[in-house]
């Protein structure tokens, strides 16, 4: 092996070790920070309490840290969370939440995409740490802001990519660094969704709002439209003024492996390459989206193709049909010089999709730091130790160049995207998709 290439991977090892920052065993004391947590608790709070904020406050309280207050704007969705911590505050404004209770050290926010950045932002702000579910934001910008917030403030954060904390993510990252297929040149990655209605090319009718919820602060950020069931509280994903489709639901958890692997920074470019139902109100049924990344880090140039709604990538060439890619429905593959490697949905099961070569290779050692467990990695960075895994540092660039992708489904042709610029480079109507404009009353 050339010495160039030697000095490469220990480079990229180290800096690998260095970029996760997961903890490692280290419990520091509250009291050395000033803390005023009785027992050294946390004292937690919800923003989103209902869905996934439920099992996201439920592992912070199986931590062991105090539940003190609950947000949702719907109070029968997040009912069972509400009546399982009856000592909680409760409120449907965040904002109000925030102000009435200081005694927050920090909060999970679990609310629809298009409500996450002004959440964290303001959490932030008042010092709160902050666990936001993924995507981290709705748009680019949003990304961008709220990771500058997060080294502004210096308080603790984490995206709810929950595979980013196993162990299968790192033993994929530990072959591609230590040169199992040499230089990855292709990423095929694929899911099953969207599994809830999209391609719907006009607003949905009126309905009366349910008493128990809260339409004006449930529309919070986005253009106010009437209510029906259909927005919420499930299908609001699907819906470009609310949600990220497919690839914000799952870019952030299939992606990852890829992008700390090969350490991908922003896209160079972004095109659709097919789109089956596209129009303005919501996601399309289905679509192929290519990704161009330069080199970097001593790293060729890299296409990463993404693939929903049941397509599927292409079968690599001597690879028979019955040989499992991925999980099946969800997964991705990496082309390199010397081999194909394929892994699940979160960055599990890595293997080759040469049986020869599985038979024939032995796992390098350990290089990054493992985990507590994803809530644990927070909430030990909250008390002072190691930053999170998962950490915006890490986790805003990152959904950048996830929803970045969703600007191709909405706009022709191939868009050149400046990223320290945060803008596109050959098609001005795709910059109105960087960020968008708040309704009146909300800012970031």
């Amino acid at each position: 092996m050339k010495q160039k290439d030697v000095s490469r991977r220990i480079f990229l090892m180290s800096a690998g070790a260095a970029m996760a920052g997961c903890a490692t065993g280290r419990v520091p004391k509250l009291k050395s920070l000033g803390y005023a947590s009785p027992n050294e608790k946390l004292n937690i709070a919800a923003i989103g309490a209902g869905g996934k904020g439920s099992s996201d406050i439920r592992n912070c309280a199986k931590a062991g840290e105090n539940v003190v207050a609950l947000c949702d704007v719907d109070w029968d969705r997040a009912s069972k969370t509400l009546n399982d911590f009856p000592k909680a505050k409760k409120y449907k404004d965040f904002r109000v939440m925030l102000e009435k209770e200081p005694s927050i050290d920090a909060c999970t926010i679990s609310t629809p995409d298009h409500m996450h950045a002004v959440a964290a932002a303001m959490a932030m702000r008042m010092g709160k740490h902050v666990y936001v579910q993924k995507p981290l934001t709705h748009t680019m910008y949003e990304a961008r802001k709220l990771t500058e917030i997060a080294r502004e403030t210096g308080v603790a954060t984490q995206m709810g990519n929950q595979g980013h904390s196993g162990e299968g993510v790192r033993r994929l990252c530990e072959m591609i660094w230590t040169g199992a297929i040499g230089q990855v040149r292709e990423v095929h990655i694929w899911t099953n969704r969207p599994v809830w209605p999209q391609g719907i090319p006009k607003p949905l009718p009126e309905e009366p709002i349910p008493d128990t919820m809260d339409w004006d602060l449930w529309i919070g950020v986005a253009p106010m439209r009437p209510y029906n069931h259909g927005y919420a509280p499930h299908d609001w994903r699907g819906w470009w003024d609310f949600g990220c489709c497919a690839l914000g639901d799952m870019g952030c958890h299939i992606m990852d492996p890829a992008n700390w692997a090969l350490r991908l920074t922003a896209p160079t470019s972004i095109e659709c390459v097919s789109q089956d139902g596209a129009n303005k109100q919501t996601g399309p049924l289905k679509s192929v989206i290519r990704y161009e990344f330069p080199e970097r880090f001593g790293m060729i140039p890299v296409t990463v193709y993404w693939y929903d709604g049941g397509n599927k990538p292409p079968r690599p060439e001597g690879i028979a049909p019955d040989v499992k890619m991925g999980d099946g429905d969800n997964g991705s593959y990496f082309v390199g010089e010397k081999g194909i490697l394929t892994t699940g949905e979160y960055g599990d099961n890595t293997r080759f999709l040469s049986e020869e070569m599985n038979r024939d290779y032995k796992m390098p050692d350990p290089i990054i730091p493992r985990s507590l467990g994803h809530t644990e990695d927070w909430l030990q960075a909250c008390k002072g130790g190691l930053p999170a895994c998962s950490n915006f540092s890490y986790a805003g660039p990152f959904t950048e160049f996830v929803v970045v992708g969703n600007v191709a489904l909405r706009c022709e042709g191939k868009l050149e995207w400046n990223s320290e610029k945060m803008k596109f480079t050959n098609n001005s109507e795709a910059n109105k998709y960087v960020h968008v404009k708040y309704r009146k009353g909300w800012t970031l």
